[in-house]
């Protein structure tokens, strides 16, 4: 095992690392912007080294920087967390070239998978059902027109080193098509220093499900289950829940095995999520594989009791799985809620600023995962997820109403968040259903709000 990790991150998921590589008498050593000195990350690692001032550009994506400071502290292995360069395959293949274990997949699968158009090629090729569209990158906004006209509208323009809902558009009529495939690539250039784009057919308000994957460096590969990430606000998910009510046992074991032969076909290793849409009448289709663990992780630990970053840390360093498919059985039900500095009155417009008063909640089967403490600033420079209240309780019922204790518990004071939005939402009656998908948010946002005034 490692004796030394450098935390390639930041925020809440910096602190997740930290608590696991501590449980696992791992040293730890942060990495932080100057608008982050006091951040509870760098207060809760071994050591901390600056690697640079407040925008992510110079400090946080500042690869010299990072590298310097993993070979410099001793750390023989680093941990991206989400975000940032986490599927950054440059950025994977540089830390083993420096002598340091990057915990994630190689650099190869990264680039494999992170090119969306690629990926689906990939996974169309190995029998895994993809969404009706491109076999590639669409050379420009005529070819894309070409085949959006076979296809059917509304189709989707998507970036190919994508993801979290830019460089994307809905095209509904093809007079439209032109300037919105200007418009995708511009934005994909500037989010990703990459304009190639890939087209889709649109498949109207789909459920969002994702299958997280334990692979490891033996060859055994295995799903800890699903995630319904259908509740989304801009293409972002906002609330999270295991298992999905969507899922027939039959369905679910399909999109496992499904999930499974997508990794294999990936040569995966570590951890990641296979993402799929589910439509209204069943049929599944692979949309893409996020090579990292993911923000919503904590929904599938309660269910399984399987210790993702854990799992993560002993697959990178060479051990096998601590768990088999067999073993890998959900229990009951959890739920998670992002509580965003953001006002959803304002189009969840980011509020920044001061905690000047916090308290969590507790009790059974609460978990609560933060960055936040008494006075702690949330920055203008990055995302606005300030923590994650997480519950599990034995079935779904419950889990709705321990939740909506827990936000009725949860005081955060200086800045608007979402967890009032969210503890309205979990009151909503077709939630407590499960009757929702990918267009619930968008029908029901005036509604939800109406009843906060």
């Amino acid at each position: 095992m490692f004796k030394r990790v450098l935390i390639a991150n930041r925020g809440e998921i910096a602190v997740r690392v930290i608590r696991a590589c501590q449980e696992l008498g791992i040293e730890t050593v942060a990495v932080y912007s100057t608008a982050d000195a006091d951040a509870l990350h760098v207060q809760l690692a071994d050591r901390a080294v600056c690697v640079g001032p407040p925008r992510a550009a110079e400090s946080y994506l500042n690869v010299p920087a990072l590298l310097t400071a993993g070979v410099e502290s001793g750390c023989d292995a680093v941990h991206p967390g989400y975000g940032f360069l986490s599927e950054d395959a440059a950025f994977a293949d540089l830390c083993v070239k420096s002598g340091l274990t990057f915990i994630g997949p190689p650099g190869c699968v990264i680039r494999r998978m992170g090119d969306k158009a690629a990926a689906r090629s990939l996974m169309r090729g190995s029998g895994v059902p993809v969404v009706p569209g491109s076999d590639g990158p669409v050379a420009d906004s005529d070819a894309a027109l070409r085949l959006a006209e076979e296809i059917g509208y509304p189709v989707l323009l998507k970036a190919s080193a994508g993801g979290g809902g830019r460089g994307m558009r809905r095209v509904d009529r093809p007079e439209e098509l032109p300037a919105l495939f200007q418009e995708a690539k511009r934005e994909a250039e500037s989010c990703f220093g990459n304009g190639t784009l890939y087209l889709e057919k649109l498949i109207i308000n789909p459920r969002h499900i994702e299958f997280q994957i334990l692979a490891d460096q033996q060859g055994n590969v295995i799903h800890l289950g699903e995630r319904d990430c259908s509740i989304q606000r801009k293409n972002q998910k906002l609330v999270e829940e295991s298992p999905s009510r969507a899922l027939t046992p039959g369905l679910r074991q399909a999109m496992g095995e499904t999930a499974v032969a997508a990794a294999r076909a990936a040569g995966y290793v570590n951890a990641g999520t296979v993402e799929f849409v589910l439509d209204s009448a069943g049929r599944f289709y692979f949309i893409e594989m996020n090579t990292r663990i993911q923000v919503e992780h904590p929904v599938t630990e309660l269910v399984t009791g399987v210790d993702l970053v854990r799992e993560q840390l002993r697959i990178a360093a060479g051990l096998p799985l601590s768990v088999r498919q067999e073993e890998a059985l959900p229990a009951g039900y959890a739920i998670e809620c992002r509580i965003n500095a953001e006002d959803p009155a304002q189009d969840f417009r980011p509020c920044p600023g001061t905690t000047k008063f916090l308290h969590l909640p507790g009790g059974p089967g609460v978990r609560v995962d933060t960055m936040l403490y008494n006075g702690y600033a949330v920055s203008p420079y990055y995302d606005s997820l300030a923590a994650k209240v997480v519950v599990h309780a034995s079935t779904r019922l419950e889990a709705i109403r321990k939740m909506r204790r827990a936000l009725s518990e949860l005081v955060v004071e200086g800045y608007p968040t979402t967890a009032s939005f969210c503890y309205l939402l979990l009151h909503h009656p077709e939630f407590v259903q499960g009757r929702y998908d990918t267009g619930f948010l968008a029908g029901h946002m005036e509604e939800i709000l109406a009843w906060e005034k």
